[in-house]
């Protein structure tokens, strides 16, 4: 018997041939034993290595596992949004490919969703000094930003973890292109009244590939995205393109068809 509704996880990639089998392997581990009613989506953010390759193959004997390929790389947020659109449960998770959190993690954060009639969850890492002290600087910088200019009190908003009810993701607009999109989504949810909250889990950084979100290129379009959005975001407006639309909606278009994406 299924202990909770019906989730979605999405997993964006770019050039993750490294990670995607292993993390495709772990959600079939973890899902079935928290639900009878899952589906694995992976945003192939057009990768130049195999991901998309291993990604089809693997689909092709798993039922629940979906590939979506974009034809140019949007960066991280477009694959956020074509993931969450392209979302068809109840629940929606949301994690980067090279699993930063243990994905057994889910069922507290499953919970505390219920037991706190929460509408989002939001991860915050323990322990960071394994990343390194400039990319620590520059998360502590970030995130006391986030707090100051939209008044949120979120710990670590760029963190890959955050688990929702698609209620939220019906209700609202994304728009940046870029890694300010994590901060968008949650300080959006605030504002609009949703109930969200923080979990601590320990933190697993990559092995294998490079991560982009520290380079300069990734953080001066994350702060010329906050300056761009920093109105809409602190005072949502109601969205004329929601995220994900309602089931009594129909689409006009699908999502464009086929893991860690290209933080930038």
């Amino acid at each position: 018997m299924a202990k909770y509704p019906s989730i979605s996880l999405f997993l964006p990639a770019w050039n993750e041939e490294d990670y995607v089998e292993r993390a495709v392997s772990r959600a079939l581990e973890v899902l079935p034993q928290l639900t009878d009613d899952f589906e694995i989506i992976v945003v192939n953010d057009a990768s130049t290595d195999r991901t998309q390759e291993i990604a089809e193959a693997m689909a092709q004997r798993i039922p629940q596992l979906r590939v979506i390929t974009h034809p140019v790389n949007l960066k991280l947020g477009g694959a956020m949004r074509t993931g969450l659109s392209a979302s068809t449960k109840d629940i929606i998770v949301y994690s980067d490919i090279d699993l930063p959190w243990d994905l057994r993690e889910l069922e507290r954060a499953l919970h505390l969703l219920e037991y706190l009639e929460g509408d989002m969850i939001c991860a915050f890492r323990f322990d960071r000094t394994s990343e390194g002290s400039k990319r620590i600087v520059y998360s502590f910088v970030y995130n006391l930003l986030i707090r100051a200019l939209f008044d949120v009190q979120i710990k670590d908003i760029n963190f890959s973890f955050k688990v929702m009810h698609r209620r939220v993701l019906e209700s609202m607009e994304l728009k940046s292109q870029g890694s300010f999109i994590d901060a968008e989504l949650v300080v959006k949810a605030i504002r609009k009244g949703f109930r969200v909250f923080q979990m601590g889990v320990d933190y697993f950084p990559r092995t294998r590939g490079v991560s982009t979100l520290a380079s300069p290129s990734v953080i001066v379009k994350m702060v010329k995205e906050l300056v761009k959005l920093y109105p809409e975001t602190r005072t949502p407006s109601a969205p004329t393109q929601p995220v994900r639309l309602p089931p009594s909606v129909q689409p006009l278009h699908a999502v464009a068809q086929g893991g860690r994406a290209a933080r930038g």
